[in-house]
């Protein structure tokens, strides 16, 4: 045997790792290794607000906890915070009861898969009144009530309590939520919708602090979160991505998965979901497979969406005939013509800002006094 090969199969006593050049560690050397961090009473080490260990004691301490199970398929699991947005009035409020109530019967909505058992949620509806959410649930007549699990907690704001002194609203509202979870026990949250836990959620700060707060619950009490936001007015012939989110791309980044709601511009009634991050999983929904639903009252009594069908996104865009993209570049020379902002233009057609400047630099390329405006009338981005 080579001296190579000799050395590559010595055993390292100190760590129990083999000294292998590619850096793997056999089978038996490995669990050897759990077994011995687990059996002790102490892993890591804190350092101020920092925990330090070894990668194979992350590993070790990792092993004995269990794989995450599906709650939504493969888009949403336990411990995840996953954020669901859409445009106004694509149903993200129905989909996340239809959600909840999936996990509080055990009962899937297909075709996603449900592997977790049976938990306590928490609804925060921030959206609907109570007569308003009866009405859904009911027959056309408002009688016929759905029969939701004892599970399903609905939780909304009182009106009549009393904000402490020198606390803002804000921070009150993640107080409450908190003891809500350590009164409740419940360990699935579903926030409808993220507006109300932050001033303005569509800037950098306050999203970035808004997101802390929640992952920082969801660690202590080892939530799942389910949060929903909306999109800003999006350009409906272009494919749902990340960047419609509203806000600040802070959301994003800190969240652990992500999917959208779509309108389908080709079949009147129809929606589609996509993924669009994933951390425990491959993106099993994206482009090319997005899931299509409509909207429907099961038994008369149950808004939720019903299966369709897979298809591409492509399938379910908006496409402009000639005519119709002739008339947008028109009105955007209206609008400007008429002191119009760059961004007021894009807000007031619904497209996107870059499509406005474009169209505004193609002009004052054939015309050299043409005078392009700024995005805001006071000149900023």
């Amino acid at each position: 045997m080579s001296k190579i090969s000799n050395k590559a199969q010595k055993v390292n006593r100190k760590n129990n790792i083999l000294e292998n050049p590619e850096g793997e560690i056999s089978n038996d050397d490995l669990k050897a290794e759990i077994s011995q961090i687990t059996s002790s009473n102490k892993i890591g080490k804190k350092v101020g607000i920092f925990k330090i260990r070894t990668a194979n004691e992350c590993v070790a301490e990792a092993s004995g906890r269990p794989i995450p199970k599906m709650l939504f398929g493969e888009i949403w699991h336990e411990g995840e915070l996953c954020i669901l947005f859409g445009d106004t009035g694509t149903g993200k409020s129905i989909l996340a009861v239809q959600i909840a109530n999936s996990i509080t019967t055990n009962k899937k909505v297909y075709p996603f898969k449900l592997t977790s058992q049976k938990h306590q949620v928490l609804y925060f509806d921030f959206e609907l009144s109570d007569k308003q959410f009866q009405i859904r649930y009911s027959d056309p007549e408002g009688k016929n009530f759905y029969i939701f699990s004892d599970f399903f907690n609905r939780v909304e704001i009182s009106v009549d309590t009393d904000l402490p002194e020198k606390v803002n609203f804000e921070d009150f509202l993640i107080y409450s939520l908190e003891e809500a979870v350590k009164a409740t026990d419940a360990k699935v949250l579903i926030i409808d919708n993220i507006t109300y836990l932050a001033a303005d959620q569509e800037k950098a700060r306050y999203a970035l602090v808004l997101m802390k707060k929640l992952k920082h619950l969801k660690e202590k009490y080892g939530l799942s979160i389910l949060a929903l936001a909306h999109t800003p007015k999006r350009d409906p012939t272009k494919e749902i991505s990340r960047n419609d989110l509203a806000g600040s791309k802070m959301l994003i980044n800190f969240c652990d998965s992500a999917f959208a709601i779509g309108e389908s511009y080709r079949h009147p009634g129809a929606r589609y979901f996509k993924q669009i991050k994933e951390r425990n999983t491959d993106k099993i929904y994206g482009r090319d497979n997005v899931v299509v639903f409509e909207v429907e009252k099961g038994n008369h009594n149950f808004l939720g969406f019903s299966f369709v069908d897979f298809s591409d996104e492509r399938e379910h865009l908006k496409t402009l005939t000639d005519s119709e993209e002739e008339s947008i570049m028109n009105d955007i020379e209206h609008l400007h013509d008429n002191g119009y902002s760059i961004r007021e233009i894009a807000k007031e057609l619904r497209i996107p800002k870059g499509r406005v400047e474009r169209r505004l630099k193609k002009i004052k390329e054939s015309i050299p006094d043409f005078s392009v405006p700024n995005r805001d009338r006071n000149g900023t981005a």
